[in-house]
């Protein structure tokens, strides 16, 4: 996978300045800023007489590569809108312009003069940490198994203006920002891969990998005899008809101080779900490798927790199984033990994930949690409810579900609350 690396400076002349491709916003009045009108100067009017072909007007997703303007190899111009309406969605989509134009180019270094970029919804340091964020994942190709994978994407190194903010300030919100973006990519590596190859064992053993990687991540692996001992029959019933052996990681993230309560994440890993016995449709069935998403959901937040030295306690939580239909199987109307002493009567084989999750949620109890966050590819009638664009969020606490309402606004990873009323219980 392609390393980016950003850095933050200040340009005081931009027709000084050399690089691969010289990257210049441009508003729809076609006013040139400070940046483009220097690099104007310097190549004799090129960038303004391009803009005069009436090709390129600076409507939002317009792009125009010119060669050799200015000592630069390359000089992009990307569209962005009314200046008095550009916000962070305006930013989105920018930033899925200048991709989109890199892709398609040799350019493996670049400056993107921002200096002139105001969000009318944001400031300096969003914009530079979603640039990041942005350009990290955009370089993300999935290439494990693949005979002819697609190109590594080229750009290796972007410098950006730190606009209002200092040199220090800059380089911390594109920090995060690429650390953010590279627990995305993560999260999209162990997803993407294919069910044979992540297996329980594989996000176990991965698990293990991240911890030799971070010292203050501590990694302990549960395993079936102890799961059974722990009286976690009802995870112990998803695995039952698969040859994968069911797997329960933890990774202990210590940043905070000692004896300060943290924050507990459980993603659900089911490496596939067939059904079990309840057997799935075969249509489409191969893309239920994606139902360990909250598991790879997890893993990618503490390596960004973990890159970033966050000054709290995390403890994640993965239930790892797999869900297949054999003679050992769990059948429906088979009843089964929780480690909270439950009894459950399994209907359905393919509701297995609040299986795994209910024994997951309750060893979590033993960290003493400040916050428990679980985290699952749960139901496709989410998506029946919520479409494509929201998550769906449940939650018995209203300070917690705004504060993740507001982080999911602010990434654009939204969510939409759903109610949990008394009715339903009935």
């Amino acid at each position: 996978m392609t390393k980016l690396s950003f850095s933050a400076r200040k340009i005081k002349d931009a027709s000084q300045a050399r690089t691969q491709c010289a990257i210049l916003p441009v508003f729809s009045k076609k006013t040139l800023s400070v940046a483009a009108q220097q690099l104007d100067k310097a190549s004799a009017g090129a960038v303004a007489a391009a803009i005069r072909l009436g090709d390129f007007t600076g409507k939002s997703g317009q792009s125009c590569m010119l060669p050799g303007v200015a000592g630069n190899k390359r000089l992009l111009l990307v569209g962005c809108g009314d200046k008095g309406k550009f916000d962070r969605a305006a930013a989105r989509e920018l930033g899925k312009t200048v991709s989109k134009a890199l892709a398609n180019s040799e350019a493996s270094e670049a400056i993107l003069y921002s200096a002139d970029l105001e969000l009318q919804d944001g400031d300096s340091r969003w914009l530079l940490s979603w640039l990041a964020r942005h350009f990290t994942c955009a370089a993300y190709r999935y290439t494990q198994t693949l005979s002819k994978p697609k190109p590594a994407a080229k750009l290796t190194r972007l410098v950006v203006e730190p606009g209002s903010l200092g040199s220090a300030a800059a380089g911390k919100a594109l920090d995060q920002g690429a650390a953010m973006g590279r627990g995305i990519n993560e999260a999209r590596e162990l997803a993407n891969l294919p069910g044979n190859i992540c297996t329980p064992s594989y996000l176990a053993q991965h698990a293990r990998k991240l911890g030799r990687e971070q010292a203050k991540l501590s990694v302990s692996v549960l395993e079936e005899k102890k799961m059974k001992e722990l009286g976690m029959g009802s995870l112990l019933s998803v695995s039952a008809g698969s040859d994968q052996p069911a797997k329960l990681v933890v990774m202990h993230y210590k940043g905070g101080k000692a004896g300060q309560k943290p924050y507990v994440l459980v993603g659900k890993g089911i490496t596939f779900d067939s059904g079990g016995i309840s057997i799935k449709p075969g249509a489409k069935m191969d893309e239920m490798k994606f139902d360990m998403g909250g598991a790879a959901s997890v893993f990618g937040t503490l390596r960004t927790v973990t890159e970033l030295q966050l000054p709290i306690n995390v403890v994640g939580i993965v239930a790892a199984a797999e869900n297949m239909p054999s003679g050992s199987a769990t059948k429906p109307g088979d009843v089964v033990t929780s480690m909270a002493g439950k009894t459950i009567e399994v209907l359905n084989t393919d509701a297995e994930g609040r299986l795994v999750l209910c024994d997951a949620l309750t060893y979590a109890g033993r960290f003493k949690p400040r916050v428990v966050i679980d985290i699952a590819t749960l139901t496709g009638a989410c998506v029946v409810a919520l479409g494509s664009h929201a998550t769906g969020l449940y939650a018995n606490e209203d300070k917690l579900a705004e504060e993740l309402l507001a982080a999911g606004t602010e990434s654009h990873d939204r969510a939409w609350r759903m109610p949990l009323w008394e009715d339903y219980q009935k």
